[in-house]
C-alpha cells in the first residue's frame, strides 16, 4: 500500500487554527485539503492559517481547493491566510491574479530568471506551540 501523498495537521486555539499541509497537493489530494478547511468552518473557526512550508508540489486543483476555502471562509466572516507557499503555488497565484483572495498572505516574488538573488524566508506562522499530530491523511472520496 503506497504512503499517502498528503498529510494534514490541525492545531486549534479558540476561534483560530493552524493547518499544516505536508506533501503534494494535486487532483487526488485536493479533496482532502477542501474537506480539512471546510471542517474548520463547521467547527466555528473563523481565522485559518495554512502553513505550506512542507508542500512539495501544488497544481491548479490544489489552488482551486484553496480558493474555494478562501471564498467559504470569507462568506462565513473569516479569513484564510497562506504561509510559506511553495514557489510553484506562488507562481500560479500570481499568474491567476488571485492573491487578493488570501488577505494577509505574503507571496514572495520570485527573482528574475538567472539572477541568483536569494529570497529571504517569511516569518514562521503563528501559534505552533503543541507538537503536530496528523488529523487526516490519505484520500477523501
Amino acid at each position: 500500500m503506497p504512503l499517502p501523498q498528503l498529510t494534514v495537521y490541525r492545531h486549534d486555539r479558540r476561534t483560530r487554527t493552524l493547518i499544516t499541509l505536508v506533501g503534494e497537493i494535486d487532483l487526488e489530494s485536493a479533496p482532502l485539503v477542501r474537506a480539512s478547511l471546510e471542517w474548520c468552518l463547521r467547527d466555528g473557526i473563523r481565522t485559518i492559517d495554512v502553513d505550506l512550508t512542507l508542500v512539495t508540489f501544488c497544481d491548479c486543483s490544489g489552488l482551486n481547493a484553496l480558493l474555494h476555502a478562501a471564498q467559504q471562509t470569507r462568506a462565513a466572516g473569516g479569513t484564510l491566510r497562506l504561509h510559506h507557499p511553495p514557489p510553484i503555488l506562488a507562481r500560479i497565484v500570481r499568474l491567476a491574479d488571485c492573491g487578493f483572495l488570501f488577505p494577509g498572505s505574503q507571496f514572495v516574488p520570485l527573482p528574475p530568471s538567472g539572477s541568483g538573488t536569494p529570497v529571504a524566508p517569511l516569518p514562521a506562522p503563528p501559534h505552533r506551540s503543541a507538537p503536530l499530530a496528523p488529523v487526516l491523511s490519505g484520500d477523501v472520496r
